[in-house]
């Protein structure tokens, strides 16, 4: 659609828009919610088709505005935690694809580097995981056991104990965004340099398959969503750095919301991992197939919702916009 068929089509609704939330005009907290929405999905569709253009720094502006208002007097919906997962985060995840990769990248590189470093510097995985984790894994394996670390605590204490740690995880990733992106960045190195060198450790004692098999029944959701964390803090560090049309206030607060969005999403999965990590891991014994079926269930997991679903859903969206008939130029 042209863009002056656009405006003509949606500028009344635009401007009882405006009036509402500059004049305070009174107005059903439904009705300003459904214009609401009309007005924000205006906005998605001329970043897609109308970028440096009036119109969407026009509506930018009246979206930012309203913001604080919808949200005093919207009603929610029953199912909101239910549309929140199914509908709201995939269209925000679709947004920040290529930081979900730069990520992902980040932490691909220095898990390399983790294990480089441990291939050739005899000292280096003890300076990572310290003497006391590499001399009981070391005791472990003398006594036929390697993964018995997993199997020390009961079960309940270690699922509590470990969601909660990786939740803590998760938040410094995205608080730490703050700091232009960087601060993120780093907590990704961290993770993944400690995971580089952990895993080499052992296939350095000729464990490599085991170790696997064992480590990411609950490996596979907690690193990735530890990475999808980190997307979350760039969000905060890139809304900074880049504030586009915004200003930089507006962006930065915007920002801290999308992110906050992303690691709400991952909560479930944290608690998934830690479940799979207290309850399962701990099942040394089970057979090879069971262990790939699950590492490759959680790999599918997470793929399909936060890289796949959110195209599919933004691709319905473009269509349902598309499918809009054509009002000729005034």
């Amino acid at each position: 659609m042209r863009e002056a068929a656009f405006v003509k089509q949606n500028k009344d609704k635009w401007l009882k828009f405006e009036n509402v939330i500059t004049n305070k005009s009174q107005i059903h907290p439904d009705e300003l919610s459904s214009l609401y929405i009309e007005v924000t999905d205006h906005l998605s569709y001329a970043q897609t088709f109308y970028p440096q253009s009036k119109t969407l720094e026009y509506l930018n502006h009246i979206a930012s505005q309203s913001h604080q208002i919808i949200y005093k007097t919207k009603k929610e919906s029953s199912k909101r935690f239910i549309t929140f997962f199914t509908e709201e985060f995939p269209l925000l995840m679709y947004q920040y694809q290529k930081q979900l990769l730069i990520a992902f990248l980040t932490f691909l590189l220095f898990t390399i580097i983790g294990a480089y470093s441990a291939a050739h510097d005899g000292t280096f995985v003890r300076s990572i995981l310290g003497d006391g984790y590499v001399n009981m894994t070391l005791d472990n394996i003398d006594q036929g056991d390697p993964m018995r670390v997993y199997k020390e605590q009961g079960e309940l204490n270690m699922f509590l104990g470990i969601t909660i740690n990786n939740i803590r995880v998760a938040l410094y990733a995205f608080i730490y965004g703050i700091l232009f992106s960087i601060g993120s960045l780093y907590i990704i190195m961290q993770n993944a340099i400690m995971l580089g060198s952990f895993q080499y450790f052992f296939f350095e004692q000729g464990l490599g398959w085991e170790s696997v098999r064992t480590i990411w029944i609950h490996g596979t959701i907690e690193i990735s969503v530890i990475i999808i964390a980190g997307c979350a803090g760039m969000v905060v560090g890139n809304s900074i750095l880049f504030p586009g049309t915004y200003t930089r206030l507006v962006s930065f607060k915007r920002g801290v919301k999308n992110g906050l969005k992303i690691v709400i999403s991952t909560i479930p999965f944290f608690i998934i991992a830690g479940f799979l990590e207290g309850f399962v891991t701990r099942h040394t014994e089970m057979p090879d197939w069971l262990a790939i079926l699950i590492i490759g269930g959680s790999l599918i997991l997470i793929i399909f919702y936060y890289v796949i679903y959110p195209r599919q859903q933004h691709k319905k969206e473009l269509l349902k916009h598309m499918n809009t008939p054509e009002i000729p130029t005034f």
